[in-house]
């Protein structure tokens, strides 16, 4: 674990902070298997249209990516985020992964309240997609085969469409998400990744507010 935080910090920090949040929904929903009704903090972090807007939980299309529906949820979640954000902090390093990942967690949130208002939605999903997509760019770099991060890629979305009860769209904000902060950061001016990473839940942002007016 000393090696993991050497190398991975962020990751680590991002994955301890969905447990103990996890563990504390659990705790109020008095359930490891349905934390969605019965925790207060669920209801206050999850991203929803409506309280969004009325209830002014102007957070939430971040906080929302730190927590999780059930036990289940968290455990596939966490460990996908162990493996493939180590690599990708590892290769980008750990202020610009962090930025990454918010941008693409924000963006997707974004999203999901663009088309998906009702939908009451929790998880790291939509960040995981944009980290698989920029885990692609890091074998590039390193001149490695790409295909194993490719049909990660491609198995997710697959399931994504094939499995009921899964945010479409904070999937595909992910996915997209994941595609646009790649092209950034594969530039090597400094200044198109940050135009990138700010830019992108920026749009996320007027599109939200355009197709609400």
């Amino acid at each position: 674990m000393k090696s993991f935080y050497r190398t991975a910090p962020a990751t680590l920090i991002i994955t301890s902070a969905c447990i103990i949040l996890w563990l504390v929904a659990a705790f109020q929903a008095r359930s490891l298997t349905n934390v969605f009704s019965g925790s207060a903090l669920m209801n206050n972090m999850m991203v929803w249209g409506p309280a969004f807007e009325i209830a002014d939980h102007w957070w939430t299309p971040l906080s929302y990516a730190f927590m999780h529906l059930d036990i289940g949820h968290l455990t596939v979640n966490m460990f996908m985020l162990m493996l493939i954000g180590r690599e990708v902090e590892r290769h980008f390093g750990t202020v610009l992964f962090v930025a990454l990942y918010l941008s693409a967690a924000i963006s997707s949130g974004l999203l999901i309240l663009t088309l998906d208002f009702m939908s009451p939605t929790a998880g790291a999903s939509g960040a995981l997609f944009a980290l698989m997509v920029l885990l692609i760019s890091v074998y590039r770099s390193r001149g490695a085969d790409l295909r194993a991060p490719i049909v990660l890629v491609v198995v997710n979305v697959v399931y994504t469409f094939l499995t009921t009860g899964v945010s479409l769209w904070g999937h595909l904000g992910g996915l997209f998400a994941g595609i646009i902060l790649a092209l950034c950061v594969n530039r090597k001016s400094p200044v198109i990744h940050w135009v990138g990473i700010i830019g992108l839940p920026v749009a996320a942002f007027f599109l939200y507010t355009g197709v609400g007016a």
